[in-house]
């Protein structure tokens, strides 16, 4: 198109000039009204294109972004998946934690209890299981030499009936040796 121009300029550069310094010569106006009319034509066309091809562009980035928009969540599922695996394991552990200090803070706690209560002079459970066997075995002594025992009674306090049957040993026994 410049070329064009430039050779009617060259063309119409020995044409007479009229007293409004227009050029005589009507190529160079003809020659700028083509150009402008196939510029005027051209921005059609191509808008025209860019409409057309504009709709196939947007749908094909619409197929993109779907196909782009699974992956993502295929992605995110499995990550959701790993992080869920990992608080789940990790919850475990602290449970496993959590249940070791309270299994140690109770074994701590009994044991303070027992120190407590021996110190007030309250038998424990191995003191009482330790007398009732003892009785046992005195009472069977007693019945093999022959005496007399009383039978069993509901007793409501371990540490009294315990007592009450040393008493009625030593008795038997006083009564065996005279």
């Amino acid at each position: 198109m410049v070329k064009r121009f430039k050779k009617i300029a060259k063309e119409t550069e020995g044409a007479a000039m009229d007293a409004a310094g227009a050029v005589k010569d009507n190529n160079l106006v003809s020659a700028v009204k083509d150009s402008a009319q196939q510029i005027w034509l051209a921005g059609l066309g191509a808008f025209a294109k860019a409409q057309e091809e504009g709709t196939k562009v947007f749908d094909v980035l619409v197929k993109e972004g779907m196909v782009l928009q699974k992956r993502t969540v295929k992605m995110t599922e499995s990550k959701l998946g790993e992080v869920t695996s990992k608080v789940t394991s990790a919850t475990g552990d602290i449970t496993k934690v959590a249940t070791g200090t309270w299994d140690k803070l109770e074994s701590v706690f009994e044991e303070r209890v027992a120190r407590s209560l021996n110190r007030l002079g309250v038998p424990t459970n191995g003191d009482i299981q330790a007398l009732t066997k003892r009785v046992e075995e005195l009472t069977a002594a007693l019945k093999s030499m022959g005496a007399v025992v009383p039978a069993k009674k509901a007793v409501a306090k371990p540490r009294a009936a315990a007592k009450k049957a040393v008493k009625v040993v030593k008795k038997a026994v006083a009564k065996k040796i005279k």
